[in-house]
């Protein structure tokens, strides 16, 4: 009676243990969709009381509106101009304000690609500070589009020419002028902390200040009117600046000076739950993919808070308006008293107004990470029916509990899944390391080896594993694999949460994948199924959804792991196309074993 209860209990746990990993699934999801209401959401506040945004008059403007419109011409005329030829002519006019100018040249080669370029900055010395503390003003010499940052240019030596009459600062002021918008910023940031000896091709900086507690950089290429800021303020890796730099920046834009600020590129957000969910998907899929999305994001790893500051639109607002709100938020990051770190550094963003902190939304991600964790206990009670020793004990023979431990082998299971794991080494290296012109060729023929792959791997296992225990080890292998997918997600939910979530939902069918059973028709077509969700297919997604070629995403991908330190790819490749690669050889050996080795396997069985 007691063997007869316990195969009645494990019985129940196997039927009820699907349902479950799938309820997980449905409700991680719903919970994520269920964030935008008004009652999942909170108003965005500013923590930091020393902050005071806006509290300060400011005065940029007159004859300053003058002295921008100079050099927004003298900028428009170095568009020609050499590295070395702007370096110079910004070098003087920082120096001609009575700033401390420093230069720095950087060269770094990415899939194949050269990125090198000139770096100029100034300090402003705080009168009223040691030297201990900085902020940073930058913008670049272009922009994300290719595009010259003319007004930005000027504008920042602008204000580096009119913020140094001001005996009001107490940290220093750092004005920086990079020639791009990535690789520039990386290499002085890196500079700065010296964290560039490295890499030969970045000089280190003449000059320096204290620690940089803020930076704002400053993309406005039309130099001209403009309607709306955009505030951008996703980092490297899913790190995000702390909440009250980006509240600050909207609540001074607002309030204070009536420009509507943006995120996410809503620019016609109405605070409905549709544009709110929008906009926080929209953060997720850039948070996710952990890529640079301008000069601040570099800053951002270094514990450094810092957004960028787009224009958009045509409007009534010019540069006395912009000038005036960056005076403003400089006079606001003046008054801090010690580094952000009273508000959330964990955060959705789903209007300017409206947040959801880390509490909030990780229950979504774990319950995701649970479906595969409860997949793989189900799976390892599930082993032992189809043990040897289930079998005896099922027909009234007598076995020892050392004799059960024994009986489930697991250094096969182990070291197949180990192997797969590794062999996401070679597509993070060869993806790394190709030249561009290869990228197109080398994801078209891998697509084509993720198709017959897990068909090659099936028929090799086939070959090691007897007939008898093969349904067992099949069984251990999924096990292994979901229970370290699901290890993996939940440890990676807490540092890059988008992530998580998106490799656990792309993955969420694998839980599903039958070990046994089915017809080939089923299996075949289930195949198929796992080949859509593939990793190299989301890609190919991520591409359409950018409205750029698979190539640019490769190549900004190997621009990120050799220059900003992006580690996107490790879990993409090493995580989850090893866990996809499992579940399709699960599914493949259903369709390799024919039916004569199946009738055979199913004898042998019974006779044991």
């Amino acid at each position: 009676m007691g063997l007869l209860s316990g195969r009645l209990s494990t019985i129940r746990i196997l039927t009820v243990l699907p349902y479950l990993s799938a309820l997980c699934v449905v409700v991680g999801i719903t919970w994520l969709l269920l964030l935008p209401l008004e009652s999942n959401s909170r108003r965005t506040y500013i923590s930091e009381n020393a902050l005071l945004p806006g509290q300060a008059s400011t005065y940029f403007g007159g004859s300053e509106q003058n002295i921008f419109w100079a050099y927004r011409h003298e900028v428009a005329d170095l568009a020609n101009a050499t590295d070395a030829k702007r370096v110079e002519v910004l070098g003087n006019i920082f120096a001609a304000a009575g700033l401390k100018v420093g230069r720095q040249k950087y060269t770094y080669t990415a899939s194949g690609q050269t990125y090198s370029g000139e770096n100029v900055y100034a300090i402003l010395q705080a009168p009223r500070g040691d030297a201990t503390e900085a902020t940073v003003l930058s913008a670049p010499w272009k922009n994300l589009d290719d595009i010259q940052n003319t007004g930005g240019v000027a504008l920042v030596t602008t204000l580096a020419r009119y913020l140094k009459r001001w005996s009001v600062w107490s940290k220093d002021i750092i004005f920086l002028i990079t020639s791009d918008s990535l690789a520039g910023p990386q290499a002085w940031v890196d500079a700065y902390h010296d964290q560039h000896t490295a890499n030969p091709g970045v000089e280190s900086l003449p000059l320096k200040s204290g620690a940089i507690q803020g930076a704002i950089v400053l993309d406005y290429p039309s130099g001209g009117n403009f309607e709306s800021i955009h505030i951008v303020y996703d980092g490297v890796n899913g790190q995000l600046p702390n909440l009250d730099l980006v509240n600050t920046a909207g609540n001074v834009a607002l309030h204070h000076f009536g420009i509507r600020p943006t995120l996410q590129e809503m620019w016609d957000h109405n605070d409905s739950y549709k544009d709110r969910l929008r906009t926080m998907l929209r953060g997720m899929v850039n948070q996710g993919l952990g890529h640079a999305r301008g000069g601040h994001s570099v800053f951002v790893p270094y514990h450094v808070d810092a957004v960028t500051v787009q224009v958009h639109g045509d409007g009534w607002h010019n540069e006395v308006s912009l000038g005036r709100f960056l005076e403003s938020m400089f006079r606001s990051l003046n008054n801090l008293l010690e580094h952000f770190h009273q508000s959330f550094f964990f955060y959705l963003l789903m209007a300017q107004k409206r947040f959801v902190s880390i509490g909030t939304y990780l229950p979504s991600a774990m319950l995701i990470a649970v479906n595969f964790t409860l997949g793989a206990i189900g799976l390892w009670v599930d082993s032992l029916s189809s043990s040897p020793l289930a079998t005896a004990s099922s027909t009234g023979k007598s076995t020892s509990p050392t004799t059960a431990a024994i009986e489930r082998d697991l250094c096969f299971p182990l070291t197949t899944v180990l192997t797969l794991h590794f062999l996401g080494i070679l597509p993070l290296t060869l993806f790394n390391h190709l030249p561009t012109r290869l990228f197109t060729p080398t994801f078209s023929a891998f697509l084509f080896i993720n198709l017959v792959l897990p068909f090659l791997l099936s028929s090799t296992l086939t070959h090691f594993i007897p007939a008898a225990t093969r349904e067992r080890q099949l069984k251990l292998i999924k096990c292994f694999s979901l229970l370290f997918l699901g290890m993996a997600l939940s440890a990676l939910a807490t540092l890059n949460f988008s992530l998580a979530l998106g490799v656990g939902v792309g993955s969420a069918a694998l839980t599903f994948i039958p070990v046994e059973g089915k017809g080939k028709i089923v299996r075949g077509l289930l195949y198929m199924v796992l080949q859509c969700l593939s990793p190299g297919m989301a890609l190919a997604g991520i591409a359409y959804y950018w409205e750029v070629g698979v190539e640019e995403v490769l190549r900004e991908a190997s621009f990120g792991w050799w220059v900003s330190g992006m580690w996107t790819q490790v879990v993409v490749w090493c995580v989850w196309w090893p866990a996809w690669l499992c579940g399709g050889v699960l599914l493949a050996e259903g369709l390799v074993v024919g039916r004569g080795e199946r009738k055979a396997q199913e004898d042998e069985k019974k006779k044991q």
